[in-house]
Formats: C-alpha cells, sequence, structure tokens
C-alpha cells in the first residue's frame, strides 16, 4: 500500500459539484493499493499514520500526533500512486490491485481509521473525483508499506 499523506487545514472531495467527503485541521491521505497487498499492510500502514508526529508543539516542534490535535481525516483512494513511468510517457498501472481487491482494502482501510479517529471521510472508490485542499506548511509525507 501506498500513501500520500498531506497535513492540511481544510480538504475536500468533490464528484459532479457535489461535496462527498471533508475534513477540516487533520490530513488528506490518498491511498494506492498494490497489486501484491492484503490486510496485513493495512495495520503497518495505519499505525504509521496515525502516530505520525507532524503537528506543531507549543514551542513550534514537530512533535504532535493526529489524536494530540484531534485531527480529522479525508481517504480517497488514488490508483494512480502505482503509476510505473520507466518505458516511455504513458505511466504503466499493472502494479495497482484489481479494482475489486483494492475496493475491499480501501474500505477495510478506512474502517480501521474509524476506531481511532472520530472524523473520517471519502471520497468514492474509482470515481471521477476533484480533490481540494489547503496543505499546511505544506506538509507532505510519502509512505509505502515496502519500505516501513
Amino acid at each position: 500500500m501506498r500513501a500520500l499523506v498531506q497535513r492540511v487545514t481544510h480538504a475536500q472531495v468533490d464528484i459532479d459539484g457535489e461535496t462527498v467527503g471533508s475534513c477540516e485541521r487533520g490530513y488528506l491521505v490518498l491511498l494506492g493499493v498494490g497489486a501484491d497487498d492484503g490486510p496485513e499492510q493495512i495495520e503497518r500502514l495505519w499505525g504509521k499514520i496515525f502516530k505520525l508526529r507532524i503537528f506543531e508543539d507549543e514551542n513550534g516542534k514537530t512533535n504532535r500526533s493526529l489524536a494530540d490535535v484531534d485531527g480529522q481525516v479525508l481517504i480517497v483512494s488514488q490508483f494512480t500512486l502505482y503509476a510505473n513511468c520507466k518505458k516511455g510517457n504513458r505511466p504503466s498501472f499493472t502494479n495497482a490491485g484489481a479494482p475489486d481487491a483494492a475496493e475491499r482494502l480501501y474500505e477495510q482501510f478506512v474502517a480501521r481509521a474509524r476506531q481511532d479517529v472520530p472524523h473520517v471521510e471519502t471520497g468514492r472508490f474509482g470515481a471521477m473525483m476533484q480533490v481540494s485542499l489547503v496543505n499546511d506548511g505544506p506538509f507532505t509525507i510519502w509512505l509505502d508499506t515496502d519500505e516501513l
């Protein structure tokens, strides 16, 4: 699994002009599921995201976690995180998970996040979405379960 985690003051996802998910101070998580991923990657990835200390404390140091700031989360499926651009100019997505399996793991990841965070919203798996955000910092972290 791969996640692009952005610390935000606001993020939202719209489909056909309708806002389907949003969050305030917290994280926008763009989540990609790989072809070889299974449930074991969910705990590893979510555990790292939830415990990241990337919010400022009273001394201006990035020392506070999502729980410490009562942060919110918006999770958006993003199979393009598995784009392979080694050959040619058209990305290959053969390393991305098959849609049915990827959707199942995406939903399990969202359910796991909801165990720890009271406010978790999502986009819609497989839909054409418009994502907007105010990146706070900016602060963006790339996580891959193969490297955790």
